[in-house]
């Protein structure tokens, strides 16, 4: 099947819908999702974006700046509510399960409150053969996937969104940064402030697609291999060491393997 069948698919499962919130992280998946659901249900979509130290203060900005320019209406969520959860802290493998829980049951309470009949995630076909345990709980909460529905994959949508002049239709993903510590290794908000303030190191050094694993007082640093040779550089690596040795790692290491999204699930 077409992208563009695959699209027309979309379009007739939208259209069953009275009105929805879409879980709207600013990525790609959830950006074309949202737009393709103001293409037709209009004013009956709201996007909802979580506002917690999981995301990076970048993250949540561009997604506001993103409905701002798609014309859709757009709530910020305050909640750090999974922050006081001592199961999702200690991080095991099911972490994601444990937060799409609490977040999917916000959006449920929301949804209640303001009389809107569906909610929807950005989730694609290709999420279907990777370790994902909050599809698990999306399913539970009875949380709509349409992408995925349908069949479209990431290549899919980002040829779409392209077809479709949004800005982001080749923006990296950028998956929240508790994905940066490895299992079972707990999470803090110190942790997490580390990785969101050297990431932005990097990512202002022309590193836009970056991941920073945290290992304790040791960092490794995932950049395209395309980048090695300009992180490489003698004054650009002397950088990037001293700006992270600044923010308390005390060894900085580049990992030759090269970016690949989820790599703390290959242990599993």
């Amino acid at each position: 099947m077409t992208p563009e069948e695959k699209l027309k698919k979309l379009e007739v499962s939208l259209e069953k819908i009275d009105s929805a919130i879409v879980a709207f992280s600013g990525g790609v998946d959830s950006t074309f999702l949202l737009y393709m659901a103001q293409q037709i249900l209009g004013k009956s979509v709201l996007a909802v974006t979580f506002d917690a130290c999981i995301h990076s203060r970048r993250d949540i900005d561009q997604a506001k700046e993103l409905a701002v320019d798609l014309k859709v209406k757009h709530k910020l969520l305050r909640d750090e509510s999974l922050l006081k959860d001592k199961e999702f802290m200690a991080n095991p493998p099911e972490r994601c399960y444990i937060c799409k829980l609490i977040m999917m049951s916000r959006l449920k309470e929301m949804a209640a409150e303001m009389g809107i009949a569906a909610i929807m995630d950005g989730a694609n076909a290709d999420d279907l053969s990777d370790f994902r345990p909050g599809m698990q709980a999306t399913a539970e909460m009875g949380v709509k996937s349409p992408l995925q529905d349908v069949g479209l994959s990431k290549e899919d949508i980002r040829l779409l969104s392209r077809q479709k002049g949004l800005i982001v239709w080749d923006k990296p993903s950028s998956p929240c940064l508790c994905s940066r510590i490895p299992y079972n290794q707990a999470i803090t908000v110190q942790k997490l402030k580390q990785i969101e303030k050297g990431e932005e190191l990097l990512y202002n050094m022309g590193c836009g697609d970056v991941r920073l694993r945290h290992h304790g007082e040791l960092v490794r640093v995932e950049v395209p291999r395309g980048k090695f040779k300009d992180l490489m550089e003698q004054e650009t690596a002397a950088d990037v060491v001293k700006g992270l040795q600044a923010m308390g790692f005390h060894y900085v290491t580049l990992d030759l393997e090269g970016l690949r999204s989820g790599s703390l699930n290959e242990v599993l």
